[in-house]
């Protein structure tokens, strides 16, 4: 990452009169532009008829960013293959689980495992390298766009294909597929590998083994799409890195874990959903999601808008000031880069509705003023970049636990396992304590908590990762509905939670879904979910009415463990996870204030910057660990080098 903040959008000039390619870059210079994104829409432009290629308007773009000192993130234009395409190749169109063939007609139209698509991404790609691969706009390879949108799943023959060479590759045989699969009920064996079809519509409920391993066959052909543009493009391009923005925390189809593990630098997209007084939570999880991806170090803020988006029931505007601590929010919690989808707001197409950083209005427009704002401001806090952000405390999700619950076939539908680890993510952003996010198998030897909101499924190996945790003196905290199958969606079985019986003090034997909230003797209630539990090392430290365990502590080795068999209400959640906390003497960066984020970044040579962002109406006084105070005015951000 560069030595400065990043700042700037998509710039889509194949959409405007060439005319105004002049005043763009003049009006990016004024908003303090350093980086676009450009050509991720631009197939159709840049290869009008197959095989006839036409560069000559996207030089002169290329040449504008160089003469204004602009850099590019420079797109390869395969997430949007042109009319010609569907047109010559229909059998190349994805296909949904019913059968039904998709058309040309939006973007993302093609099937991930079709060898003609990857075959023509794969041409354009390489004349997009071979043009520009010594260009001095090009900054960043921006590969294809936010995989697997629209088509995250196909379930055409030819996918079918790829999925049976998939399954070879990861079940040793037949046999242990079915053994996996546990094809045996329903009379579902396999006797070949040709019998085996993606799961598509069928009378009931589908098979839970190959439901799931469908998902990971479908997130890891779209890994192998960008992988095969990505060699391509290093090929060409050694020194220039590439990324792909991912949607982490929004968009669960793909394995944001085994997406980052191939790029260069995580970049990400977020977007505000919905009317939550407290969407600013949500942003802190993806921000905190995508600085983990990346093992920490900053990440790219790819995409976020100016103001309201074009794809929700009610798109909400943002309201005054809310641009600028969105933004600040985001680098707070690690980006070096803040971007906006998109430059110039669209006049005609799908997204004419979408905000962006030159609205419909002009420039005398309240967004104009703050997106100025935001890059002077932006241009001053570039000693931030480069700095990171250190977490205490890290919270187990895994997308192949998240598949694996989805499946219809549950105890209940009410547990949602995104939602609660959002909700214990909330309870300690509330608290003032920074989160990471991590894989049950990752490394948790750099964190003194780790929480485990709902993880349903976990391998034995992730299994063994969280007790050897709390066996070397860590601090544990587990919901329900975790450890209950291993990674082929198998019950362990012996009582629950299988995989954590011992790590938990406790046993269970049956799952009691409620239809009411439930009272617990310490006046907190539950809800969704009970278990039939009884403690074999653990002490209890909340009950139900009926005197069976809500919430036990187990000590475990050097650590300790502490098991909730009911959803906590969130003011009851919040004392479990504080108690936790200072267990594993875990502390804020502040003295807490209501609706008042602080998180800190530091450089190594010790320079730190306390950021500390105000979502309230109210001017509050924080306290900052270690002695003094920031006074910060209602809905305001301060920035303090350290």
């Amino acid at each position: 990452m560069p030595d400065v903040i990043a700042y700037g959008g998509d710039w889509n000039p194949e959409q405007w009169p060439e005319e105004t390619w002049q005043q763009d870059v003049a009006l990016m210079r004024e908003a303090g532009v350093n980086r676009v994104s450009v050509g991720i829409f631009s197939w159709s432009s840049l290869e009008p008829a197959e095989g006839v290629f036409d560069f000559g308007w996207f030089d002169r773009v290329m040449d504008l960013l160089a003469e204004n000192g602009i850099g590019a993130n420079l797109a390869t234009p395969t997430a949007a293959p042109p009319p010609w395409f569907a047109d010559a190749y229909p059998e190349a169109l994805p296909v949904d689980a019913d059968g039904r063939r998709l058309h040309h007609g939006s973007r993302q139209g093609f099937c991930p495992s079709s060898p003609i698509y990857r075959e023509k991404a794969l041409r354009i790609a390489e004349q997009v390298a071979l043009r520009y691969r010594d260009h001095p706009a090009l900054v960043m390879w921006h590969v294809h766009n936010e995989y697997g949108c629209h088509n995250a799943r196909c379930y055409c023959d030819t996918s079918a294909a790829a999925f049976r060479a998939w399954l070879r590759a990861h079940h040793s045989s037949l046999e242990a597929l079915n053994d996996a699969w546990g094809t045996a009920f329903w009379s579902q064996r396999y006797s070949e590998w040709a019998q085996i079809l993606p799961p598509r519509a069928t009378p009931s409920f589908p098979n839970p083994g190959q439901q799931l391993d469908f998902r990971r066959f479908s997130s890891d052909a779209l890994v192998e799409l960008y992988v095969a543009e990505r060699d391509l493009l290093k090929r060409l391009t050694p020194d220039v890195p590439a990324t792909t923005n991912l949607m982490a925390g929004a968009h669960w189809d793909m394995d944001c874990w085994a997406f980052a593990a191939e790029l260069d630098v995580v970049s990400t997209d977020h977007y505000l959903i919905g009317a939550r007084r407290e969407r600013h939570i949500d942003l802190a999880f993806a921000a905190d999601y995508a600085r983990s991806l990346n093992g920490g170090r900053p990440w790219l803020l790819m995409e976020h808008s100016t103001s309201a988006v074009n794809w929700q029931p009610r798109n909400l505007a943002k309201t005054p000031g809310e641009l600028r601590r969105n933004s600040l929010a985001h680098l707070a919690r690690g980006a070096d880069g803040i971007m906006f989808f998109q430059w110039r707001q669209s006049r005609a197409g799908a997204e004419k509705w979408h905000s962006a950083m030159l609205p419909h209005a002009g420039t005398d427009t309240r967004i104009w003023r703050e997106v100025t704002a935001l890059g002077a401001e932006l241009a001053g806090l570039s000693a931030v970049a480069g700095s990171t952000v250190s977490a205490d405390v890290a919270l187990l999700v895994d997308h192949s636990s998240v598949w694996a619950q989805d499946h219809p076939a549950q105890p209940t539908t009410e547990l949602d396992p995104v939602e609660e680890a959002k909700r214990w993510h909330a309870a300690l952003w509330r608290a003032g304590v920074t989160c990471d996010l991590a894989h049950p198998e990752g490394d948790l030897s750099g964190y003194r908590l780790v929480v485990v909101p709902q993880l349903y499924l976990v391998s034995d190996a992730g299994a063994a990762n969280l007790e050897e945790f709390a066996r070397r003196g860590g601090v544990v905290a587990v919901g329900p509905y975790s450890g209950i199958v291993d990674e082929h969606d198998r019950v362990r079985l012996g009582g629950y939670p299988g995989a954590w019986r011992d790590l938990l003090g406790v046993r269970a034997e049956e799952f009691l879904p409620l239809a009411e909230p439930i009272r617990l003797a310490s006046g907190a209630s539950g809800s969704g979910w009970s278990e039939a539990v009884r403690v074999t090392t653990a002490k209890v430290l909340d009950t139900y009415a009926s005197g069976e365990p809500a919430w036990t502590r187990n000590e475990f080795g050097d650590g300790a463990a502490h098991y909730l068999t009911t959803l906590f209400d969130d003011a009851a959640l919040a004392r479990v996870l504080a108690a936790a906390c200072r267990e594993a003497g875990v502390a804020p960066a502040a003295t807490t204030v209501p609706g008042v984020e602080v998180v800190r970044r530091a450089h190594p040579d010790g320079r730190s910057f306390l950021f500390a962002i105000n979502h309230t109406e109210r001017e509050a006084a924080v306290m900052v660990a270690g002695g003094g105070s920031v006074t910060v005015a209602a809905g305001d951000v301060v920035v303090v080098p350290g």
